[in-house]
């Protein structure tokens, strides 16, 4: 990797007049902030569907676009929207990702937009060239169909073909939307990383289509579930609940289905962040009846043979290992082995007097450091809850004297300043916002994922400060 900076900030984060950031104009502003500001890299979270908690993390398909995500005015120029149905879009509020009303409105306005389709031949044969995709859309119309309960107890067997249509246009939209976004980033020197989730969930198009790649019973039920062991983040570990990959079955095809999720994430972004990357050297496998994760147990996972096979299906697009948790010496031997950078994150450094990795003096140039990822505290949130004497010796750290409140500042310098080759900083701590903001709680299921930045927010940023920053140290 060179030497550079970068944001996160998640698409929905976006400001805009629909609800929920897209894929217009607003992207290509964003866009330009980050070239004005020095930064050559916007990292975004999983672009699949989202779960009924809104979480990209466990989705109806991997390989899926979120619907939300599609543009209204570009559908309104192609004249497939009416104003009128525009106006009726309108968000309520332009602070909050309005969930509640996405859910209930924007599949039948996307619907309402395919209808109005006089050429299909372009779609038909987008979505002909993508099997998942293809699976994923009859996956939906069958969902539908079966009034939304679980693939496992379906009866009817044959789709809407309105609905079913509606969603080949929905991820065509969105796909090609995407990719006049990527050409405008890359155009303006910014890169794009994209995010894999590890897992998959149940009720999704990835197991209903391919169920011999994963643990399940004779029902085609998990027989062992997905999660985390008992960590910093919670004393019960995580039960995530997604259903376990067969290793041994996806060797046998020189791992396919994953070497096709990792070409197709290729296709959209220039760089891509695997989530949770210590599974393939060993994962918590958790029984399916069990009410917390603390009844799992490590498991070996498939390690390099699977990253050899990944590396070449990604050919020129670079792979982020995010090694954080309960890293164990195999799981570092992984990351070494594999050549991938792995993750520093500044908020775990001083969670004990350990000379901890996290620190930035311990960071080696191949890694990617955060001030804080989408599951942690915003970097003045942080800051607020952190006992007075690992404040002080933190702060003492970055060269900071004076009131607290202002250390963040001094914690972006050290950032700025240290070996890393990639620095990145969610939206939130360039803005200086507390916890308020904050994306992502882990373990909690309400609540998260909500954060938008407003469009006057965007431009308070001290643009000068930053480009300052990445001249300074050659960022």
């Amino acid at each position: 990797m060179e030497r550079k900076s970068g944001v996160l900030m998640h698409v929905s984060s976006l400001y805009g007049d629909y609800s929920t950031g897209s894929f217009g104009k607003e992207a290509k502003y964003f866009v330009d902030f980050l070239a004005d500001c020095g930064f050559s890299y916007w990292q975004v979270l999983p672009f699949c569907m989202t779960d009924e908690y809104n979480s990209p993390y466990k989705s109806y398909s991997s390989f899926s676009g979120n619907l939300y995500f599609v543009d209204l005015p570009a559908l309104y120029e192609k004249g497939l929207l009416t104003q009128e149905e525009l106006n009726a879009a309108k968000q309520k509020s332009p602070y909050l990702c309005e969930f509640d009303r996405l859910q209930e409105e924007r599949f039948e306005l996307l619907k309402a937009a395919s209808l109005r389709v006089k050429d299909k031949t372009s779609i038909e044969a987008f979505i002909a060239d993508s099997p998942y995709l293809e699976a994923f859309c009859r996956f939906m119309a069958l969902r539908e169909a079966n009034g939304g309960t679980p693939w496992q107890t379906w009866t009817a067997d044959t789709p809407d073909d309105t609905t079913l249509f509606a969603w080949k246009f929905i991820q065509y939209e969105f796909f090609t939307q995407w990719q006049e976004i990527r050409s405008y980033a890359n155009g303006k020197g910014i890169k794009l990383i994209g995010d894999i989730p590890i897992y998959v969930a149940l009720d999704s198009a990835d197991v209903w289509s391919a169920p011999d790649q994963f643990k399940l019973d004779k029902n085609l039920n998990p027989t062992h579930v997905a999660g985390v062991s008992p960590d910093y983040f919670s004393a019960d570990g995580q039960l995530w609940g997604n259903p376990l990959y067969d290793w041994a079955a996806m060797k046998k095809d020189g791992y396919e289905w994953w070497c096709d999720r990792i070409r197709h994430m290729a296709a959209m972004f220039d760089t891509v962040r695997i989530d949770h990357f210590r599974a393939f050297a060993s994962y918590w496998s958790i029984p399916a009846s069990s009410a917390t994760a603390k009844a799992g147990k490590w498991i070996k996972g498939p390690g390099m043979p699977f990253i050899k096979a990944i590396k070449a299906a990604a050919g020129k697009t670079e792979i982020i290992a995010e090694d954080l948790g309960d890293i164990t010496p195999d799981v570092y031997k992984l990351v070494q082995d594999s050549g991938f950078p792995g993750m520093k994150v500044f908020q775990f450094g001083f969670l004990s007097d350990d000379n901890s990795t996290h620190l930035p003096h311990n960071y080696p140039a191949n890694a990617v450091a955060y001030t804080g990822t989408h599951d942690n505290n915003t970097l003045l949130g942080y800051l607020w809850e952190l006992d007075d004497p690992t404040r002080r010796k933190m702060l003492a750290y970055c060269g900071h004297s004076g009131d607290w409140k202002n250390g963040c500042e001094s914690i972006i310098r050290t950032m700025f300043a240290s070996h890393a080759d990639l620095v990145m900083m969610p939206i939130q701590d360039l803005l200086g916002y507390g916890c308020d903001t904050r994306l992502n709680t882990p373990g909690r299921a309400d609540g998260n994922w909500a954060y938008r930045i407003t469009k006057e927010q965007l431009d308070s940023i001290d643009k000068a400060r930053f480009r300052k920053l990445n001249r300074m140290y050659h960022r």
